[in-house]
């Protein structure tokens, strides 16, 4: 990417005089600070370890993972992030966020190319410390998705990922998800478009987004789970979802009761093919306020925004 350096280095707000980068080592290095490539195929992600010391400043930070991503590895079997025919306008570098702002030529890159290279960028900018949003735009204006919603803020739950070093590609995928009305005693549902990562399983997925809330749906909608809740893990065997989840999901929200939260992922899972049961576990145990750990479908507890 022939302007990025110069762009960097006269229009950021990260302006740094030099970069301390001293290179990347091939994937089976485990040391250093892990840096997002795309593959030559442009099918999935690769994880390579690159030999970046961090500092107390943020700005330093960010733009030596900036450097980074923009220079392939030595074996050229992988493509960086940065490295295609698009140039970075700016950087802001703020406590929490960073806002990326491209020319519009971020726009020629094909669909699933783009979906991969947001995902490396922002993967590899939130291992930096306090970071915890990142946002894309184009010359200043909101970056949209294939299904022409604006893209927004994106975070460790945009792109769920599993813990080995190929990231699979993202695809675009349509859940039903269900949250609770303003008066916290039923639930309504509501249809979100995302993507994700196909090596993760769509139930997994489904109880992320739940966590996540109704943010982007509905107005007047309710989340239904305290969104500091963990997923220890989801799995699914003879048409029963088992979820087992930490003790942040025993932490009510607003006046959304457990019942309620219980039947929020009991009722997106059950959307699903080939699940038609749903176990909740909290660290492993039924919880105390549960008569059963186990539930089926709950048609009766659906209801309208404003009901009491």
């Amino acid at each position: 990417m022939k302007k990025l350096i110069t762009i960097l280095t006269t229009t950021c707000v990260i302006i740094s005089s030099c970069f301390s980068l001293t290179g990347c080592a091939e994937k089976e290095t485990v040391t250093g600070v892990p840096v997002y490539y795309l593959n030559n195929a442009e099918t999935k992600l690769e994880t390579h370890y690159c030999d970046i010391e961090f500092t107390d400043d943020n700005e330093e930070n960010v733009n030596k993972l900036l450097e980074a991503l923009s220079e392939n590895p030595e074996s050229r079997e992988y493509k960086a992030p940065l490295g295609y025919n698009i140039s970075l306008r700016s950087c802001k570098v703020e406590e929490t966020r960073i806002t990326l702002d491209f020319e519009t030529d971020y726009l020629d890159l094909d669909t699933s190319t783009e979906v991969l290279v947001r995902a490396a960028i922002v993967q590899t900018l939130l291992q930096v410390k306090g970071i915890r949003y990142i946002f894309f735009t184009v010359d200043h204006s909101s970056l949209y998705d294939a299904t022409g919603k604006a893209v927004g803020r994106m975070d460790k739950k945009t792109f769920i990922y599993n813990d080995g070093n190929a990231i699979n590609t993202y695809d675009p995928v349509k859940i039903k998800l269900y949250f609770a009305n303003r008066a916290g005693t039923g639930l309504i549902g509501a249809t979100r478009e995302k993507f994700y990562s196909t090596n993760v399983p769509l139930e997994l997925f489904v109880v992320e987004e739940t966590i996540a809330g109704p943010s982007g749906l509905i107005e007047g909608l309710q989340a239904t789970i305290n969104p500091e809740t963990n997923v220890i893990s989801v799995t699914t065997s003879d048409g029963v979802c088992y979820v087992n989840l930490d003790s942040g999901f025993t932490t009510t929200v607003g006046n959304v009761p457990t019942e309620i939260a219980a039947y929020s992922l009991v009722n997106a899972l059950t959307e699903l093919p080939g699940i038609y049961k749903v176990q909740i576990l909290v660290n492993g145990e039924v919880p105390a306020s549960f008569s059963s750990s186990t539930f089926e479908r709950n048609e009766d507890i659906l209801t309208t925004l404003d009901e009491e």
